[in-house]
């Protein structure tokens, strides 16, 4: 093993090295990052310095860089057994190191904006139509109990009603108005 690498030109060798580190690292990172210590509580290397206003496009991580360090030393590798020239070789590379770059990048910034904050929005609530689950009191006169979906889940939410009867359990109901404190303002459906 050690003939073959001491046979090898210095440009050769280089590469070798580089690739070697940098996939040792990029394998450390994967495994970390699978085994779950890559959250933001242990303190991440990638994180934002200054004003951190929430998820942006970040190109220059350590991730990043690990992973353009990988593809850069293995495309100059299959370049250079491929028999193209050290100019070829490392512009090959420096294209593939920046591709996976941005690929990653563009990767995790899309994966952030996945995650949803969960708060519940009484606005989404407006022209809903639901169900009474505890009874509503006459022209606003004691607040009950509707179930209506809202947001993708069905909640059970406070209400009032302008009706001139109570909404009894069992009643469909339409959503017309939700006051400023939350409470939703219904109509029977008709």
């Amino acid at each position: 093993m050690m003939e073959w690498f001491t046979e090898l030109p210095s440009f050769l060798k280089t590469y070798w090295i580089l690739t070697g580190i940098s996939t040792l690292l990029f394998l450390i990172v994967l495994i970390t990052t699978v085994m779950g210590a890559d959250s933001d509580d242990v303190g991440d290397i990638d994180a934002e310095v200054d004003a951190d206003i929430g998820s942006s496009f970040q190109f220059f991580t350590f991730k990043n860089l690990v992973a353009f360090f990988t593809i850069f030393g293995w495309s100059g590798i299959a370049s250079s057994d491929a028999g193209y020239s050290n100019t070829v070789t490392i512009t090959i590379s420096v294209i593939c190191g920046l591709a996976m770059m941005t690929i990653m990048a563009a990767l995790f910034y899309y994966i952030s904006k996945l995650t949803s904050s969960g708060t519940l929005k009484m606005q989404n609530a407006l022209n809903a139509v639901g169900e009474v689950y505890l009874t509503v009191g006459a022209n606003r006169s004691r607040i009950g109990k509707v179930q209506i979906k809202v947001q993708g889940a069905l909640r059970e939410l406070e209400a009032l009603t302008d009706s001139d009867i109570d909404l009894k359990q069992g009643n469909v109901i339409k959503v017309v108005e939700v006051t400023n404190n939350g409470i939703l303002i219904i109509e029977p459906q008709k």
